[in-house]
């Protein structure tokens, strides 16, 4: 005998009731409420700084185990969390005790780590970029469909209040129909965000990053104007280039530091994205949507998250939240949503193949700054 949920208390766990449906479920029920056992592979920043402690905060999951190439790391935080240290991802894959894992190791092992886990019989959050090739990203699609597995992708500007209500009005066509938009997201670089931080970091390494600010903040905002609009991106005339980040010898490092895309959506929109480590002030990351009725900017006023100035004159002030900062860390809500999505037995909404159109764009945008010309998507 199985069990499905019934639904959730006030603190948020989800309670059983007996069924015979979704045979596949394995997870360990906890009293009433499932518990979903996870695993960390990777315990790098971004571990430590939303996954570890978002997973400490659901109700429904249990951290029960770390792998990091260095041990000390992921002994460290089994000391401090519970759980156990694994000697290798593979012990940890090995191990029936864990359902689930976050893959939050560099950019070119997601791919590879991700479909390991996958066939290990393991559900897997992967952290952005996806991966590093788009025969990676649709390998890694493959795998979960055929493992009969989730595969989320950490894509959390989607689920920022303000873009959540933007949405909303564009779909409600506050201001028209859709004729443009700029989406931009920049900062000082990772240098200071790094788990060893200077410009010896990972994210500067070519051959663990294999892209910069193209693969770290620049798939955010495609992913994000996607979601806005629920266009796809169709055209990108793009370039992605290294401008001032240089290694510690005074070379130029060797992934792109800025990108500058010209993107065309599904629907005909044309609008810009660009993504920077090159902002050595405030860090911008705002959305500006232009209709025929009015304009939609989004995270781009201190006081407003979000401001509506209509082509009559009327303006509307929403103060709904603070979009979150390096140096201002808030619940991203996707340790939530997967868990969920987990207990549940759903599918979740920001899954590997959603994820897909957004990697080809990025991809799509990286040829068009090689080769000069503009670039089809084919998605």
């Amino acid at each position: 005998m199985t069990k499905i949920l019934k639904g959730g208390d006030e603190n948020g766990k989800f309670e059983l009731q007996d069924t015979n449906e979704f045979e596949n479920i394995s997870f360990r029920a906890e009293g009433a409420f499932f518990v979903i056992r996870v695993g960390i592979i990777g315990c790098g920043k971004i571990a430590q700084t939303r996954h570890i402690p978002e997973y400490l905060d659901n109700p429904n999951s249990e951290i029960v185990g770390y792998y990091d190439f260095n041990m000390e790391r992921a002994q460290a935080l089994a000391e401090k969390y519970g759980g156990r240290a694994y000697a290798s991802a593979e012990e940890l894959l090995a191990d029936p005790a864990v359902d689930a894992v976050s893959v939050c190791v560099a950019n070119n092992a997601h791919a590879q780590t991700s479909i390991d886990a996958l066939q290990a019989g393991k559900h897997v959050l992967c952290e952005k970029p996806m991966a590093t090739t788009l025969e990676d990203c649709i390998r890694m699609v493959d795998a979960a469909s055929s493992c009969d597995r989730y595969l989320m992708i950490g894509q959390n500007q989607r689920l920022a209040k303000a873009h959540v209500k933007a949405k909303e009005l564009i779909d409600s066509h506050v201001i028209g129909d859709v004729v443009s938009f700029r989406t931009t997201f920049g900062h000082g670089g990772p240098e200071t965000w790094s788990i060893d931080p200077g410009m010896n970091s990972w994210f500067f390494d070519k051959h663990r990053a294999q892209m910069g600010a193209m693969a770290d903040l620049g798939v955010h905002k495609t992913d994000l104007i996607q979601f806005l609009l629920s266009q796809r991106v169709v055209e990108t005339t793009a370039r992605v280039v290294t401008l001032d980040k240089r290694t510690p010898d005074g070379n130029l490092i060797g992934v792109d530091d800025n990108a500058f895309c010209i993107y065309k959506m599904s629907g005909g929109v044309v609008g810009t994205m660009t993504a920077s480590w090159t902002f050595y002030g405030a860090e911008d990351n705002s959305t500006v949507i232009y209709g025929t009725k009015g304009i939609l900017h989004i995270y781009d006023d201190p006081d407003y998250s979000l401001k509506l100035v209509m082509r009559n004159g009327e303006k509307v002030y929403y103060d709904i939240d603070r979009i979150q900062t390096n140096d201002n860390q808030t619940k991203s809500g996707i340790i939530d949503m997967f868990v969920h999505s987990l207990v549940t037995h759903t599918p979740p909404p920001i899954s590997g193949e959603d994820v897909l159109s957004a990697m080809r764009a990025v991809f799509a945008s990286l040829e068009s700054s090689r080769t000069g010309k503009t670039v089809s998507t084919n998605g």
